[in-house]
């Protein structure tokens, strides 16, 4: 059976909290699914990590079921694709295929002291106009010196030795997956794409390359570092139940993300609402600096053609807010309850809730922050804070909304398309749309990472002719209007300032302004 007559694609979309495999036929259906989650490790306050090898397990396990549930075998796959959580960082031995320790999660703030140092008198810029990011504890690039360097003794030196020597290979989780299931110590593909290469600090965005200037400040050895090829190509095939099977998709999953909603031009940009929330906006073929907080990176690049870029902003605590409301607080069952909680009271009685717990990303890029709950009074109860925990949401994708306008000088598009598990919250939907004052699109298929990393692959191997077919299938499904009154959003905009101007500062670290 050829790759073209092949009737499906699989979308590995590894994600913070669980790992699933979608199956799509040739209209972009889903046709069948299955997902796991993993274990959050938190060893210590601000540390975030995941067992890489139980990552692995449930990704096999996923592909394995979805296909089961689908009926078929492997070789009814055209191609696999990877949407994967970004910066996440792996370190594990060429020869047994083990990580040497768990991964440390994007999340993660265990470096900030290490990015205090590195920028230095520079500031947190000092690598912004190679690499479009600010120093921070969001980039792999210190995750993985920290990891090089956190044995003691003879065990650091010992890594760096190996480091060097090739024998230890490092990857974000895209070419963990990617070298593992095409042989691992066997032959494994050591490879992944330039959206997630983008995310390390380490790759310079417009030579496309690993930047010897970086590897130089970092010290980080580059005989360790997997090959950056675009974000649909071949990158080896499947060993095992997968044999013969392309891998031909790799994006974050952000940028899968944005190819699933077929925001293939500039000036589209869609959000995801999942852990994290994350705002991207396509700018075409050259990168556009911001001077406002948000990210420069890579949009895609498919095969030989150029390289499309994207303004970002990224919000680490929006979803995962929901779970502490359950898990931590109790003032919920489900995270399916929150809808109701906060619906049942006309608005957060001002009770303004910044969820700055790993401190806040764009575009404040502040370390020193932490959560805080204000404005509280007697009339507060668990219904308003649900409800301010909801419009925290909405309030931290306007920040990023505004920072575009400011970097691109002029209005955004007329619409936001949205996609993650969060859109099913239409309290939040409508709250946005409100805040925005702006229509909120979202398609019929929520999970548009695994969408977009199908339609890499799929494209790589002409189970898709080209974009012009992915636009034609591309469709609204609900939407959602502003109805807010100017006054209204105007008070509740100015609230939730403040409060992100109090959570400031909260904890004292080396290099960070008061």
């Amino acid at each position: 059976m050829t790759a073209a007559a092949r009737s499906l694609v699989a979308a590995i979309d590894q994600g913070t909290t669980s790992s699933r495999c979608i199956l799509f036929d040739h209209s972009g259906q889903p046709v069948a699914s299955h997902q796991l989650e993993h274990r959050q490790i938190t060893p210590r306050p601000g540390w975030v990590e995941h067992d890489a090898e139980e990552i692995l397990g449930n990704v096999r396990t996923c592909l394995h079921e979805a296909l089961q549930a689908a009926g078929v075998g492997a070789d009814a796959l055209a191609a696999i694709g990877i949407g994967n959580q970004r910066e996440t960082t792996v370190v594990w031995s060429r020869q047994t295929g083990r990580p040497i320790a768990n991964a440390i999660v994007w999340q993660d703030t265990r470096t900030a002291e290490a990015c205090a140092r590195l920028a230095g008198d520079a500031g947190v810029d000092r690598f912004r106009a190679t690499t479009g990011l600010p120093i921070s504890t969001y980039s792999s690039a210190l995750k993985l010196a920290w990891l090089l360097d956190s044995g003691a003794g003879e065990v650091a030196r010992d890594r760096r030795a190996a480091a060097a020597r090739g024998e230890l290979l490092f990857g974000t989780i895209d070419a963990w997956l990617i070298w593992q299931l095409t042989g691992g110590p066997n032959g494994g593909v050591h490879v992944t794409d330039v959206t997630n290469a983008s995310r390390t600090m380490l790759m310079n965005l417009t030579t496309l390359a690993w930047d010897p200037e970086l590897l130089v400040a970092v010290d980080v050895p580059a005989a360790m570092l997997p090959r950056i090829a675009s974000s649909s190509e071949v990158y080896g095939t499947g060993v095992g139940e997968l044999a013969g099977v392309p891998i031909a998709g790799d994006l974050g999953d952000q940028h899968a993300a944005l190819f699933g909603q077929a925001c293939f031009e500039p000036g589209q940009m869609k959000c995801t609402y999942g852990t994290g929330a994350f705002l991207l906006l396509h700018t075409g073929e050259r990168p556009v600096t911001s001077r406002h907080g948000l990210i420069t990176t890579l949009a895609a690049r498919l095969g030989d053609g150029p390289a499309t870029y994207a303004l970002e902003g990224s919000v680490a605590v929006t979803g995962s807010l929901i779970n502490w409301l359950r898990d931590n607080l109790g003032i919920i069952g489900g995270t399916s309850e929150v809808e109701a909680l906060a619906r049942s009271v006309p608005d957060s009685g001002e009770v303004v809730f910044v969820p700055a717990f790993s401190g806040l990303f764009a575009p404040h890029w502040r370390t020193d922050a932490r959560g805080i709950i204000a404005g509280l009074t007697a009339y507060a109860t668990r219904a308003h804070i649900a409800r301010a925990a909801l419009e925290a949401t909405a309030y931290q994708v306007n920040d990023l909304c505004v920072a575009m306008v400011a970097d691109l000088g002029t209005a955004l598009p007329g619409e936001l398309r949205v996609d993650g598990g969060m859109i099913a919250n239409e309290l939040l939907m409508q709250f946005q749309a409100d805040v925005l004052d702006r229509p909120v699109v979202a398609p019929p298929i929520a999970e548009t990472t695994a969408l977009g990393a199908a339609y890499a692959a799929g494209l790589a191997v002409g189970f898709w002719s080209g974009l012009d077919e992915l636009r034609a299938m591309d469709r609204a499904d609900r939407r959602w209007e502003p109805s807010m009154d100017a006054a209204t959003r105007a008070a509740g905009i100015t609230r939730w300032r403040k409060g992100v101007e109090r959570s400031f500062g909260w904890v004292d670290l080396p290099g960070v302004a008061r």
